[in-house]
């Protein structure tokens, strides 16, 4: 199954939808484990240690710092795993905005991170940017 790969369709159909809840990135000491109950949506394993992307009140209830109280937007479009600058793309937009970002590509779609408290302006600005693509067409 092969997703989208044509940068006007993927900008124009991408429908981002922000989810709830709240998400911080949490680092723990390379070789530590987590709990079985605790259900990470992202693990990146780095050579300082093993980053985790966990609801906040996951994070609180192990007590572990945590960075970046954010928001997930999912952009509901297939997108191919080799499309070329759709996130390139999309990240300049916030950018523009001064938003930080933290994307992260999956096989089905790619998911944004966004600050808490700036993610519904995240949102109309994909969504304005979605809307021009797609009036250009």
């Amino acid at each position: 199954m092969q997703g989208e790969s044509n940068l006007n369709q993927l900008i124009a159909n991408m429908q981002p939808v922000l989810k709830e809840p709240v998400f911080v990135f949490v680092t723990l000491p390379k070789g530590q484990s987590w709990r079985a109950d605790v259900h990470p949506k992202m693990v990146f394993m780095e050579e300082e240690g093993t980053t985790l992307i966990v609801e906040r009140e996951v994070a609180e209830a192990q007590r572990w710092d945590y960075a970046f109280p954010c928001r997930m937007i999912t952009l509901n479009i297939h997108s191919s795993l080799e499309a070329v600058g759709f996130l390139a793309r999309i990240t300049a937009v916030l950018a523009r905005l001064e938003m930080g970002v933290n994307p992260v590509s999956a096989f089905y779609h790619d998911h944004l991170f966004v600050p808490e408290d700036r993610a519904d302006e995240a949102v109309t600005a994909l969504q304005q940017l979605s809307l021009q693509c797609r009036l250009k067409d």
